[in-house]
């Protein structure tokens, strides 16, 4: 570990000499007094629980303006050179602040607000964070923090953090962090990153800067939290969050909008957000009662597929019991029209249904995790679930060999998605 924030710090080194390079080029050109400089980092440490997590330790970035005396009409009443700002400011925030610095209105529909020139708004009480699919695996968290507090909230807190993602484990620091937790060799602090979530966490990052005391079960904290949860569903709203759909089904419905997402979250008939979102807080809290249970039953009857997803999702979520309850649902859910469904219910019922629903579950899921039957959203949806049955899933390990692993045609990196869940698949089990 030492070894690698050494790294990192001299990385950082290396930027800063880049940029001073950079500097030194704009001054030969005679640039410097024509320019507006902004320096910023596009995550945390490149450490885990760092990058890609919505902690404040994933999102408290660098940033450095530096606005020329030639150009200070646009500077806020906020900027001083050489001070520092406690102004909130999020990366949705940049677009409309260089369209402000350009003398252009920021379009109403901008998620962001400047931040500085003519256009600037008022100080932020809150920014959001976001995390969606990393790379080969799936989760759904939001978060939003103030000066003080950040508030996390776990829709899918059966999985635990740590999941294995190839380019998170090309670290060391990941590798050794997993083999000190396998040994047992680790507090309990220090293990919480192996483990599952729980639904919410609020930490006071005056008081607790590595945000490892979560406040959301403190009396004392009852009112900041029910402010963040207030905001924190309010921002679902006004941005019309379509990362509730399962991803497959963002681009299946998004067809109908010019494979625009942002247009899809705004027609309600083809998202409704109010009953998906609701089902999605639902299956993810931490009520474990019988008439949740029951309620999500009822969800699995739902017209939309997304408020079935969901539903699925929050049986297996609670476990046995609740699997127990809603079996006969679930089984068919098996045939459900969306393949999203299919996967989650399989996943609820191969973990926690009877042994002869297994069999079934596992031919549902091997046909999804071909993406020639699907596509590699859905396959990737599938490989997750397959791989965390571990032995359960051996009898389909000829069947998973079977599996193209060259891709073409996707975005991106997603073509290399499928490969890295087999691999890794294959190794868990002990095959070569």
């Amino acid at each position: 570990m030492r070894q690698d924030w050494a790294q990192y710090y001299d990385k950082v080194t290396e930027m800063d000499v880049l940029v001073g390079r950079a500097l030194d080029e704009l001054d030969q050109a005679g640039l410097t007094d024509e320019t507006i400089i902004f320096y910023f980092g596009d995550h945390g440490s490149g450490m885990p629980r760092n990058k890609r997590w919505p902690y404040n330790s994933g999102l408290h970035v660098p940033l450095i303006v530096s606005i020329p005396e030639k150009f200070k009409n646009l500077a806020g009443e906020e900027y001083r050179p050489g001070a520092r700002s406690t102004r909130l400011v999020s990366f949705v925030d940049m677009a409309p602040t260089l369209l402000s610095l350009a003398g252009v209105k920021p379009p109403y529909w901008y998620q962001g607000h400047a931040f500085l020139g003519p256009y600037a708004g008022s100080p932020r009480h809150y920014v959001h964070g976001f995390r969606g699919r990393m790379d080969e695996r799936y989760d759904l968290v939001r978060s939003v923090r103030d000066h003080r507090y950040v508030y996390i909230r776990n829709y899918m807190p059966h999985k635990i953090y740590g999941q294995h993602i190839s380019y998170m484990f090309e670290t060391p620091t990941t590798r050794v962090w997993k083999q000190l937790y396998d040994m047992g060799a680790l507090s309990p602090v220090q293990s919480r990153f192996w483990q599952s979530k729980p639904s919410e966490e609020l930490y006071d990052l005056w008081l607790d800067p590595d945000e490892v005391n979560n406040l959301a079960a403190s009396p004392e904290h009852a009112e900041v939290l029910n402010r963040f949860r207030s905001e924190q569903m309010l921002q679902i709203h006004r941005i019309h969050d379509v990362g509730f759909l399962p991803e497959a089904e963002i681009h299946q419905r998004s067809q109908n909008f010019s494979h625009a997402p942002w247009l899809l979250g705004r027609h309600p008939e083809h998202y409704p957000l109010e009953r998906i979102v609701r089902m999605a807080d639902l299956a993810s809290n931490s009520d474990h009662s019988p008439s949740v249970t029951e309620q999500l039953i009822s969800g699995l009857e739902d017209a939309d597929s997304a408020v079935r997803y969901w539903a699925a999702m929050g049986l297996g979520m609670r476990g046995a019991a609740a699997v127990t309850s809603g079996r006969s649902h679930l089984i068919g859910c098996l045939s459900d029209p969306s393949l999203s469904v299919r996967v989650t219910a399989a996943e609820a019922l191969a973990h926690h249904g009877a042994p002869e629903d297994l069999d079934p579950c596992l031919d549902a899921l091997i046909h999804a995790a071909d993406y020639r039957n699907s596509d590699v959203y859905t396959a990737t949806l599938a490989m997750n679930v397959i791989d965390q049955l571990d032995e359960k899933a051996r009898k389909l390990v000829p069947a998973i060999r079977q599996i193209p692993i060259q891709i073409s045609g996707y975005p991106g990196r997603a073509s290399s998605y499928i490969e890295r869940l087999v691999e890794t698949t294959l190794h868990d089990l002990g095959i070569n």
